[in-house]
């Protein structure tokens, strides 16, 4: 059903001429009535982005820390959902993030009680936010687990049902286990080995349920950068397969966080060569009664594949900080790439006889053949060293070959940005000096346009910064006692890594003394451990995801220290980066990290009443070769400490 807009529509009038109107009225009158901080720059940008939807373009709003980007295009897409009779869709920049927009006291909640409104507003979570009812079966049969058991106690009545189901309610959201860690989560979570459409418990299953519920949406759904991604690749194929898009047609697109985007499209269109499920694949296939030559190629394919993946293993090299090796393409690498890639081209095309004679299942053959299209394209890149990027993964779930184009700009500007749809990329970090070129162009933007305002708080008064020096990671958990000590907890721990983290884990248990509650991501679901630092004011949250939107206003986070720099890894994705620039440092390390080390230093002032303090660590060597980077993009002077 379509909702009412906010405002009356005459017919003398345009949408867009009483929008406008509605707009000033919010925000020089409602809102500030209501108790809101309203300031210019939010207003400025509030009419930018009234030509952006009135012309259905890209816009990039890069407005600073404080400056209400939120409201403003929960604002626009809100209006234009009802207009349209379509759902906004306000892609975030990962999964960590969604429920800072609807937690309570957020933005969204905000907005309803001051211009009394309901809005419609539901979350389209990625695969892996969602509970495998086939995995927990099997690890309720080989383990014994009270968590695991408390989530088998809590699922609704009809999921053991044998009758059809009249009503549901939508299930299984990893929040919804918040006590289960994220090592625990992994053994039964959805991950990419489960061959859902094949499944008997598919129509029970909480992710499925919960696209029914959230594809109803009358005004928002929010979604991640990373899902929205997977919208757009997979939408033809799902077609194809008879299935709806992930998403429905929407009436604009938000990029919050936009300028993650890029790695979340590249991410999206990794495609992942696993031993089993192939093998798993073609072994269905040999179950109908294909011709002697098939079988043969089939049985062929089998051979060739075990010995690629012992050959992959024999040629990996570890990458220290990374969970990805990288793989050394060889010639005897390639030569066997090449193999299978011709094998598969040679099994598909008997595939096609097979199906003209009615010998395999229609259902079967339909999937098969999606994937090992997938596998031959993902080979040609493999095999052609300009256009991907490879990494190899070992893990409980198998081995798998991961191949991810180096580029998506062509096809982003195909599949997406050849919509006329009102496109909003917001982020305080979008342009390197007000300049939208590497942006605009890593993501196939062709027409767009933009604008840039500053964050209105006095951060002279509210913000201290100090360098220190720290010799070793012992000198580093050191200084970090003590800054944690001087704010008396409050504090957010920002490590480069999931190991960086784990190491300072395991090394702080062992202190005595140290009184102060901590939290740890991986230990709990995220928003959850997000929800208890910011109701224990004295404790302390460590992290290695939310250098990006986590927003804890108030005296529960008044301290940010960063453990250390935030350079990118040396992971295969970045390998190839730095390959194709001209230099490296200058073009791929360093702003990367000085586009990190700007969102972590975002985290401390989140209104005009904040202030803080921010210890950065670092090594005597980065001091000397990057205080002066750092100074630039901070917004107060640093004071250095060696020592």
């Amino acid at each position: 059903m379509k909702k009412t807009l906010p405002f009356s529509l005459s017919k003398t009038e345009s949408f867009y001429d009483q929008l406008n109107d509605w707009i000033g009225d919010v925000f020089y009158d409602v809102l500030p009535e209501k108790g809101f901080e309203i300031r210019d720059e939010q207003i400025y940008m509030a009419f930018q982005l009234l030509n952006a939807y009135k012309n259905k373009q890209v816009i990039f709003a890069e407005a600073g820390v404080g400056t209400g980007k939120t409201l403003v295009y929960l604002l626009y897409a809100l209006c234009y959902a009802r207009y349209t009779g379509k759902p906004a869709i306000i892609a975030c920049a990962d999964e960590t993030l969604i429920e800072q927009l609807v937690k309570e006291g957020g933005d969204i909640q905000k907005l309803e009680k001051a211009l009394d409104l309901s809005i419609d507003v539901r979350l389209a979570k990625s695969r892996e936010q969602y509970l495998c009812l086939k995995k927990l079966n099997n690890v309720l049969e080989k383990t014994n687990n009270d968590h695991f058991d408390d989530v088998f106690d809590q699922l609704p009545k009809f999921v053991h049902s044998p009758g059809s189901m009249n009503k549901f309610e939508v299930y299984g959201d990893r929040k919804d286990y918040s006590a289960l860690s994220d090592e625990e989560w992994t053994q039964i979570g959805w991950d990419p080995l489960q061959d859902c459409f094949s499944c008997d418990l598919r129509h029970r299953c909480g992710q499925t349920l919960n696209r029914e519920y959230y594809r109803k949406s009358g005004d928002l759904i929010i979604c991640s950068h990373d899902f929205y991604m997977e919208h757009v690749w997979t939408k033809e194929s799902r077609v194809r397969e008879g299935q709806l898009p992930l998403l429905p047609e929407a009436s604009s697109i938000i990029f919050d966080e936009g300028h993650l985007l890029e790695f979340a499209s590249q991410k999206a269109l990794t495609y992942r060569i696993t031993w089993q499920t192939l093998n798993d694949l073609l072994e269905k296939l040999l179950s109908n009664d294909v011709r002697e030559k098939t079988l043969n190629i089939i049985e062929d394919v089998l051979a060739l594949n075990d010995e690629w993946f012992d050959l992959l293993k024999e040629n990996l090299v570890q990458v220290e900080g990374s969970e990805r090796m990288q793989v050394n393409k060889g010639m005897i690498v390639l030569k066997q790439a090449t193999r299978l890639k011709d094998m598969i081209d040679d099994l598909l095309e008997e595939l096609v006889l097979d199906a003209e004679m009615y010998v395999i299942n229609d259902y079967d053959l339909k999937i098969v053949e999606e994937y090992l299209d997938q596998i031959v394209y993902s080979l040609k890149l493999f095999v052609e060293d300009d256009k991907g990027i490879v990494w190899f993964e070992e893990s409980h779930l198998g081995s798998t070959i991961v191949i991810m184009p180096r580029l998506v700009e062509d096809i982003l500007r195909e599949e997406v940005f050849s919509q006329k749809l009102p496109f909003v990329f917001s982020s305080a970090t979008l342009s390197n000096n007000q300049d939208f070129t590497y942006i605009s162009k890593s993501l196939g933007i062709d027409s767009f346009s933009s604008l840039s305002v500053e964050s209105p708080f006095e951060y002279e008064e509210n913000m201290k910064v100090e360098f220190i020096a720290a010799n070793n990671f012992d000198d580093r958990i050191k200084e970090t006692i003590s800054s944690i000590e001087h704010s008396n907890g409050r504090t957010l721990v920002l490590f480069n890594s999931k190991s960086e983290l784990e190491t300072f884990k395991g090394k702080i248990k062992d202190l005595e003394g140290f009184q102060y509650p901590i939290l740890f991501e991986g230990d709990k679901e995220i928003s959850t451990l997000v929800q208890e630092f910011q109701s224990v004011e004295e404790s302390i949250l460590c992290s290695y995801h939310l250098w990006e939107g986590l927003d804890i206003p108030g005296s529960s986070l008044s301290n940010v220290v960063l453990f250390s720099l935030p350079f990118p890894p040396k992971d295969p994705v970045f390998e190839a980066k730095r390959k194709g620039a001209e230099d490296a440092f200058l073009q791929v390390d360093l702003p990367y990290m000085l586009l990190r080390f700007r969102q972590g230093i975002g985290r401390l002032i989140r209104t005009s009443e904040d202030s803080g303090s921010i210890t950065v660590l670092m090594s005597p060597e980065e001091i000397k070769s990057y205080a002066e980077n750092l100074q630039s993009v901070l917004p107060v002077s640093p004071q250095t400490t060696t020592v």
